[in-house]
């Protein structure tokens, strides 16, 4: 399987492998240890994942501000987080059951 990302994306994605980002990381979820998104349905999960709320896509300024970071669960990251990256509309739910 080949690589599909742009030049670019290769050059940015080695950020996360950073002292920098380990540290950042680290400091998000210690500050910051439950999943936002299941909070936000009043589900208790511990957070595992540090995602960046407004993607990136190599702006140094938004990698490395430490406001527009997120903790997530790996489960949250991987579906609402990927479809919100992708520009796609994602609808959330309350404990209610209602929209929000």
């Amino acid at each position: 399987m080949t690589d599909q990302r742009s030049a670019a994306a290769k050059r940015y994605r080695r950020w996360y492998k950073t002292a920098r980002w380990q540290r950042m990381r680290e400091a998000q979820l210690s500050a910051h240890p439950l999943c936002a998104y299941c909070l936000e349905r009043e589900v208790v999960t511990a957070a595992d994942t540090v995602d960046h709320v407004k993607p990136h896509r190599g702006d140094e300024a938004l990698m490395w501000d430490e406001d527009n970071l997120q903790s997530l669960c790996s489960s949250c990251h991987s579906s609402r987080g990927q479809r919100e990256d992708l520009g796609q509309r994602v609808i959330a739910f309350g404990p209610d059951g209602w929209p929000l």
